[in-house]
C-alpha cells in the first residue's frame, strides 16, 4: 500500500506539547538530579575546605606552640626566603671575650726569647693568652672528728657533739648539694645521669637513693623564698597568668604560672589538679586590685565575674584567631577577618608611638582606633566563626582595651608564656612527676630559676645560700628583688 501525503495525520497543539513534554521530562529529571548532586558536592567541598583550614592551623593562626609547626615557614612575598650564611653576619660588630680579672688568675707563665743579644730590649708588655682548666681534684673532703671521753671511775663514755649544720648536711656539703640540685632542676638531668657525672668527672660515687635525699633537702631549703613570693602575689599591680599541662602517673595536672613583669617582678609556679577559678581566688584573693593579663579561657572570665577583678585579654591570642578567619574558604568570612586585622594594625601602630606622641593627642587617637575596631566587629557577618569573635567583644570588649587606659599593662600574655618554655622542655625530658614531693620540688625550683633570671641573678649562688641557711636552721634568702 502506497503512503500518500493526504493520508498524513495532523497533530493538534496540545498533542505536540504532550509529545515534547514526554521527551523533555526525563531530561529535566536528570538535570534536577545533577543539580542536587552538584549542590551536595559543593557542600562537601566547602566542609572539606573548612576542615582542611582547621587542620592547617599553626602557631600563627591558633594558640598552638611554635614547636608544633611541622612545616617550613612560607616564603617571603616575591621570592624565596633568603638563607643566612653560617658564622658572623656582615656589618655585625665583632664580639671578643674580655680577659679574666687579676683576682681570678691563679698562676702565670712567662715566655722569653733567649739569645737575642744586647740590641733587643725587653719591654714590660706581654701578649696574653688565658686558659681555664679543671683542677685535678674537683672536691675536697673534710673529716669532722668528735672526741670520745671516758669517766675514770665509772667507765661512762660520752662524745663531743657535732655542729648541727654538719649533721644536717650529711655526706655532701652546701655547695655540692647546690650543684646536685642545679643539675636536677636547671639541667633536666635524671638521677642516673647525675650519678654518672659525679662518678666520671668528679670521681665521687653517690647512689641514686642518696641523690634523691639531697634534692629533697634542696626542696625544703627553697620553701621559705617560695612562700614569700606566694604571699606577695595579691599585692602586685600587674600579673600575667597562664597554665600548661603536667603529667603525673598517668594523670593530668595543671601548672599555673604567675608572672609579675619587669626586673623588680618575679615568676611563681604552682602545680595543681584543678584548673578552675578557685585557684585564682586562693592565690590572689577576692579583693585583688591589680590587672590580670590572660587568655580568653573560662576560668579567668569566671574569676572576674565573681571578684570584679580587672582583666587584660591577650591580643596575641585574638590576632591568631582572626588570622584563622582569613584562611577559611568562605569569602565573606575572609573579608571580615582582613578588615578586623587592618583595624588592629592601626591600633598597635598607634600604641608603639605612645612615648613619642603628646598624651592628649594619643588618647584621642586611641579612642578613635578602639571605636573603629568595635564598629567593625559589631557588623560581623552571620557566620559561626565571625560571630564567635563578635561575641567576645559583646561580652568582654572593655577587657581587651585595658592597656590603653593603664600605662605599664602589656596587651599580650607573652611575658608568662616565655617563662613556660623551660617547663615544657623539662616536661618532655623528665616525663613529669610521681608524687607530692616531686610536685613541690618542681614548682619551687622552676620559681627560683625563672625569678633569678628575671633579676639577672645567679641561680646557683641562690641555691648555695638557701641550702646553707637550711643546714643552719635559719630563714632562707629572699627571692624578692631589692629596691632599685
Amino acid at each position: 500500500m502506497r503512503y500518500h501525503r493526504s493520508m498524513a495525520r495532523r497533530f493538534t497543539q496540545q498533542e505536540v506539547a504532550k509529545l515534547i513534554a514526554a521527551a523533555v521530562a526525563p531530561l529535566q529529571a536528570k538535570i534536577l538530579r545533577l543539580e542536587a548532586k552538584v549542590a551536595s558536592l559543593q557542600a562537601k567541598i566547602a566542609q572539606l575546605e573548612t576542615e582542611n583550614a582547621r587542620l592547617k592551623k599553626d602557631s600563627s593562626t591558633s594558640s598552638k606552640p611554635p614547636s608544633s609547626d611541622i612545616v617550613k615557614p612560607p616564603p617571603l612575598p616575591g621570592g624565596k626566603r633568603k638563607k643566612r650564611r653560617r658564622g658572623g653576619q656582615p656589618n655585625h660588630p665583632r664580639h671578643v671575650r674580655p680577659l679574666f680579672p687579676p683576682e681570678q688568675v691563679g698562676h702565670r707563665e712567662t715566655y722569653e726569647l733567649p739569645g737575642l743579644g744586647p740590641d733587643w730590649e725587653p719591654l714590660a708588655e706581654f701578649r696574653v693568652l688565658q686558659q681555664a682548666e679543671l683542677a685535678d681534684k674537683l672536691f675536697e673532703v673534710t673529716e669532722h672528728r668528735a672526741r670520745w671521753y671516758q669517766h675514770r671511775r665509772t667507765g661512762q663514755r660520752i662524745v663531743a657533739p657535732f655542729p648541727g649544720e654538719i649533721v644536717k648536711a650529711g655526706l655532701t656539703g652546701p655547695r655540692l648539694s647546690a650543684l646536685i640540685g642545679y643539675q636536677k632542676g636547671a639541667c633536666h638531668m635524671s638521677y642516673r645521669c647525675i650519678e654518672r657525672f659525679l662518678d666520671d668527672v668528679l670521681h665521687l660515687k653517690l647512689c641514686r637513693g642518696y641523690l634523691v635525699k639531697v634534692v629533697q633537702k634542696m626542696s625544703a631549703a627553697l620553701a621559705t623564698g617560695y612562700g614569700e613570693l606566694r604571699d606577695a602575689l595579691p599585692r602586685q599591680p600587674m600579673l600575667n597568668i597562664d597554665g600548661t599541662g603536667h603529667p603525673e602517673n598517668g594523670k593530668q595536672f595543671n601548672v599555673w604560672g604567675f608572672h609579675a613583669p619587669g626586673p623588680q617582678g618575679f615568676t611563681f609556679f604552682h602545680i595543681d589538679p584543678s584548673k578552675s577559678a578557685d585557684i585564682l581566688k586562693e592565690f590572689l584573693g577576692e579583693t585583688f586590685a591589680g590587672v590580670v593579663g590572660c587568655d580568653y579561657a573560662g576560668e579567668y572570665r569566671r574569676f572576674t565575674a565573681e571578684t570584679n577583678a580587672v582583666l587584660q585579654f591577650c591580643w596575641a591570642h585574638l590576632i591568631r584567631d582572626v588570622k584563622y578567619l582569613t584562611t577559611l574558604p568562605d569569602a565573606v568570612t575572609r573579608r571580615f577577618g582582613e578588615k578586623v586585622l587592618e583595624k588592629i594594625r592601626v591600633l598597635f601602630r598607634l600604641w608603639h608611638r605612645r612615648e613619642t606622641t603628646p598624651a592628649e593627642r594619643w588618647q584621642r587617637e586611641a579612642a578613635c582606633a578602639r571605636k573603629e575596631i568595635l564598629h567593625t566587629v559589631r557588623r560581623s557577618p552571620l557566620r559561626t566563626e565571625a560571630q564567635n569573635i563578635a561575641k567576645r567583644f559583646r561580652d568582654h570588649g572593655p577587657y581587651y582595651f585595658t592597656f590603653l587606659d593603664r600605662p605599664g599593662v602589656e596587651p599580650t600574655n607573652n611575658g608568662v608564656e616565655r617563662q613556660f618554655r623551660f617547663l615544657i622542655v623539662d616536661r618532655k625530658v623528665t616525663q613529669g612527676t610521681r608524687g607530692e614531693a616531686g610536685r613541690r620540688w618542681c614548682e619551687r625550683i622552676w620559681t627560683v630559676l625563672a625569678t633569678c633570671a628575671q633579676h639577672a641573678r645567679s641561680a646557683f649562688s641562690y641555691l648555695c645560700q638557701a641550702i646553707t641557711a637550711h643546714f643552719q636552721r635559719q630563714p632562707g634568702p629572699s627571692l624578692l628583688a631589692l629596691p632599685p
